[in-house]
């Protein structure tokens, strides 16, 4: 199912989902006095509750969005540009342990950090020079 253009779809709560199906299950109201109880706009969006809470149990309610196991934490982003900051610092260290002048070509400098680096290192360059 998708949305069309400017459309959004009504995401429900857990909570609201599990309400809809109990009161199918044990109270056997129909599926149109829970939509109104509820304010659900789809009828058909409790029958598709029931048919996943059948199958799955109250798992199937759970929020998947941004799943836990595929987002990094905070700490593997911080691990990431700290593993890159050395990665740059090793190849100035380099450079400059060659005595070489090095143009923004040919470093290839490929982020924001190494520019930024690499820009204040050519204005600290330029101040001992002089």
């Amino acid at each position: 199912m998708s949305a069309q253009k400017g459309q959004k779809f009504k995401h429900y709560p857990e909570s609201l989902k599990v309400e809809a199906v109990r009161l199918f299950v044990e109270e056997g109201w129909c599926y149109r006095k829970i939509t109104e109880h509820l304010e659900i706009h789809d009828k058909n969006r409790v029958r598709v509750w029931v048919k996943k809470y059948q199958v799955k149990g109250q798992a199937a309610f759970k929020d998947r969005r941004g799943d836990p196991h595929r987002t990094e934490t905070e700490q593997e982003r911080e691990l990431r540009r700290l593993q890159l900051e050395v990665d740059v610092l090793k190849k100035w260290l380099h450079i400059l342990n060659q005595g070489e002048l090095v143009t923004l070509n040919e470093f290839n400098y490929s982020n924001n950090f190494t520019r930024e680096l690499y820009t204040r290192n050519c204005k600290m360059t330029r101040i001992y020079s002089d």
